[in-house]
């Protein structure tokens, strides 16, 4: 028995293993129910989650065409059957679903016919948050039992699966959130300062012009240049809020663009030395890009440093990111630290998402390194 049952469940674990490798939810799902499809023999195979106001946030197909799947219109409503596999816990499986009551009324027109049926709730703690949907069994009249507990197996893993990747998402969200909220307060401020100093300067060459010609006309060439450092900050902050284009730049062409911006309108000095031949990963190389960016605004904004050092290199087989700086530096286990916006626990939870190490070498009137180091592939 054990014999038969081992490829059963290695080719379960090497689906659950293929899942885990996907980030977002619409990856996962179209993992899981290719998977679902492949494990229990079905023709068609697809996978839904509610929006709760009934209708699927979601509802993937595994078996059909795309030009087939476009006919069939907009996503389905939860109802008839496909509502019952959202309403309960148990799976349902029939050898012909036209048979049941539940069938009639939610069959779109256009639809390939399909008898033989299984489906299997994903149920997590909060109740049902999907459901397989498993119709014409290859080379049998129906599904089997040990179909349904195959499918029962890979929903209780794609719960958890589903789950993790909406919070991977929230968290994505909200650290996009946190950096626009940090770019949006130095812009405030930058515009702020700059706008004011405007003022302050017209107010002052109006006043002189009719009475002191050369002091006015001094006072009109520093107001136009200040409006041309505010343009060109400005310039600068809106190139921040623009995310890199990293299949195009790659981690090491996004981050001197980065670099470039700050230069702009920085006066200390910020040097890059990077390896050309970094192997391109957008999702790693985003995590490890605003992780940079977050090292750096802290070091220009916060440490009021005057050089600031960017390494980004390889060795045994882990990419390293350090940035060095010679500001005020801190003292990196103070309980306050994390009440002062300096993106401490932003930085340590994207490099726990990559499954690499942040550490934070730094004291009082010693400057701070930052370095993260993520395993290779």
């Amino acid at each position: 028995m054990a014999d038969e049952l081992s490829p059963t469940l290695r080719a379960v674990s090497d689906a659950v293993l293929s899942v885990a490798a996907e980030r977002s939810v619409e990856e996962v799902l179209q993992r899981l129910v290719e998977s679902a499809r492949e494990l229990a023999g079905a023709r068609y195979a697809a996978l839904g989650t509610p929006d709760g106001e009934g209708g699927f946030s979601r509802f993937l197909t595994a078996g059909m065409s795309d030009g087939l799947v476009a006919t069939l219109g907009d996503l389905p409503r939860t109802h008839g059957m496909l509502g019952a596999m959202l309403e309960t816990a148990e799976s349902f499986r029939t050898p012909d679903i036209h048979e049941d009551r539940r069938f009639r009324g939610w069959w779109p027109k256009g639809h390939p016919d399909m008898r033989s049926f299984l489906g299997v709730p994903i149920s997590a703690r909060g109740g049902v948050i999907g459901a397989f949907y498993l119709t014409e069994k290859i080379g049998a009249s129906g599904f089997s039992i040990a179909d349904q507990e195959l499918i029962e197996l890979l929903a209780a893993h794609a719960a958890i699966a589903i789950t993790n990747a909406r919070l991977y998402e929230q968290s994505r969200e909200l650290s996009i959130l946190s950096e626009r909220n940090r770019l949006a307060l130095e812009l405030h401020d930058a515009v702020s300062q700059k706008l004011f100093s405007l003022v302050l300067t017209a107010e002052a060459a109006a006043t002189l012009v009719g009475r002191d010609s050369a002091a006015a006309g001094e006072h009109l060439g520093k107001l136009k240049a200040l409006a041309q450092e505010a343009l060109e900050e400005l310039r600068a902050l809106i190139f921040e809020l623009r995310p890199p284009d990293l299949e195009q730049d790659g981690l090491c062409g996004a981050l001197r663009k980065h670099l470039d911006a700050l230069a702009q309108r920085r006066s200390g000095a910020i040097t890059l030395e990077a390896d050309a031949d970094i192997a391109g990963d957008p999702e790693r190389d985003g995590e490890i890009l605003r992780i940079a960016q977050e090292a750096l605004h802290n070091a220009l904004r916060h440490a009021v440093a005057d050089r600031v050092a960017v390494r980004l290199y390889t060795n045994d087989g882990e990419l390293l990111l350090e940035v060095k700086d010679d500001g005020m530096g801190f003292d990196p286990s103070a309980p306050e630290l994390r009440s002062k916006h300096l993106g401490l626990t932003s930085m340590e939870e994207r490099a726990q998402r990559l499954g690499g190490r942040l550490e934070i070498d730094s004291r009082p009137g010693n400057g701070t390194t930052v370095r993260l180091a993520v395993p290779g592939d």
